[in-house]
């Protein structure tokens, strides 16, 4: 029987915490508090199955859009998770990161990421990506800029950029392109998520809320994956 492989990169896409807590009869913020609950048993879910990179886009550029109740029981609800995230991270030796423009953050949430970041730098384990204030377009736009303030200063010819320099411009320069996405809920989109990076990337889709998701319906993601015949240009990864 052949190994089942592992995916290096998961990104997952976290949809349904309204959706899931209505249902139930309960508050949309009350999805989102066993949301956070459910990426924090899926980290170690991950780390045990062998995956290196996960990352979860937590609030994008749009989400702001949402009633401001919500959008302050949110920013509330990561405050405490970035806080709490450093004694857990450091225990199971997970880097974690924070992508996304954090200048329309609080000082509080800029202190808590800068804080976990520097926490866990050096950490060898697992790295955790956690998108907040996060959208594709948002991302190339501003690695972009980038780009064009070195042309701009003669430290990049025009006409010399290459993919590499756009990469490395992007919030997601420090990692490789995810392997596997993840979107639950019953949704079949990408949301702004990644757009660059998911070029070569398989989706899954589930039905289930994220607060249901859980090591069972991972499994079940990467076993479909492992179904799966990963062509890059019409060839088989790792053909000539």
């Amino acid at each position: 029987m052949e190994e089942r492989k592992i995916p290096q990169h998961v990104a997952i896409i976290l949809d349904g915490n309204g959706r899931w807590a209505k249902a139930k009869g309960m508050p949309r913020n009350y999805g989102h508090m066993q949301g956070a609950k459910a990426v924090e048993n899926i980290l170690f879910d991950a780390d045990e199955l062998g995956i290196k990179y996960l990352t979860v886009y937590a609030f994008s550029t749009e989400n702001w859009n949402r009633p401001q109740a919500e959008v302050a029981a949110l920013m509330k609800i990561l405050e405490q998770y970035l806080k709490s995230s450093i004694k857990k991270s450091m225990k199971n030796n997970v880097r974690c990161r924070v992508i996304g423009e954090r200048s329309k953050l609080s000082p509080a949430i800029q202190a808590a990421v800068n804080d976990l970041e520097e926490a866990t730098k050096n950490n060898t384990g697992l790295t955790f990506t956690i998108a907040i204030n996060y959208g594709s377009r948002d991302e190339i736009t501003r690695a972009v800029r980038k780009v064009a303030k070195r042309v701009q200063n003669g430290e990049l010819d025009a006409d010399s950029i290459t993919e590499e320099d756009i990469n490395n411009s992007l919030d997601t320069g420090f990692m490789p392109d995810p392997d596997l996405m993840i979107r639950t809920c019953g949704e079949q989109r990408v949301s702004n998520f990644l757009l660059w990076q998911l070029a070569y990337t398989e989706f899954y889709y589930t039905d289930i809320a994220w607060p249901d998701f859980d090591r069972n319906e991972l499994e079940k993601a990467i076993d479909a994956y492992n179904h799966r015949t990963r062509r890059f240009g019409g060839l088989k990864k790792g053909e000539e």
